[in-house]
């Protein structure tokens, strides 16, 4: 069941087809030129192969809403290379994704990590983990006494395998939150 959307709907997070294929919007800035007719100037993510474009859509236009259904999920395990494998959180129903879909997010997936799954015709064709995940360290070289320049960064290795840069004061052990977005570290959590 599709929706028509109409340029005031247009904001980020919103699934709509473009020629025949489901984009995100990724950003959306309403345009009010002095003259001429107002537009949204948009930039669009291509739900199946990646790709970015940026488009202006008139005011007044029309959009079909892309026919896709998010699923929350919960990842279980990595399969081989080649693939990660999510249950979904309501019917328990296993579901196998490569891992070109899953992309470098799989860093800062845990087992037991909540996603949300998008299927587009039946299989899923993106993963979306939180924005902020928490994540131990598990190797970290210590500090250097002394070094105390603005920050200044080291190298640790979290949980899962992922590598970040992080402020000196981390040690091995540490909890930390993790913007999944940046894949940057945002704080030390204590307890």
């Amino acid at each position: 069941m599709a929706y028509t959307y109409d340029t005031s709907d247009l904001r980020k997070g919103l699934k709509i087809m473009v020629d025949g294929a489901p984009y995100i919007v990724v950003e959306a800035q309403f345009v009010k030129p002095g003259k001429g007719q107002a537009f949204t100037r948009t930039k669009m993510k291509n739900l199946l192969t990646g790709g970015v474009i940026e488009r202006n859509i008139r005011s007044g236009e029309k959009m079909e809403g892309a026919d896709v259904e998010d699923k929350t999920s919960t990842f279980l395990y990595k399969e081989g290379d080649d693939s990660f494998v999510f249950m979904d959180v309501k019917t328990y129903e296993q579901v196998s994704v490569p891992a070109s879909t899953v992309s470098d997010d799989w860093q800062f997936m845990k087992e037991n990590t909540e996603v949300t799954l998008t299927f587009y015709n039946g299989r899923v064709i993106s993963v979306t983990l939180a924005n902020f995940v928490e994540l131990r360290v598990t190797h970290s070289e210590p500090g250097v006494k002394g070094d105390t320049a603005n920050n200044v960064t080291k190298p640790a290795t979290l949980e899962t395998g992922a590598t970040i840069n992080v402020p000196l004061f981390i040690n091995e052990g540490d909890l930390l939150r993790i913007d999944t977005r940046e894949g940057s570290y945002i704080e030390r959590i204590r307890g």
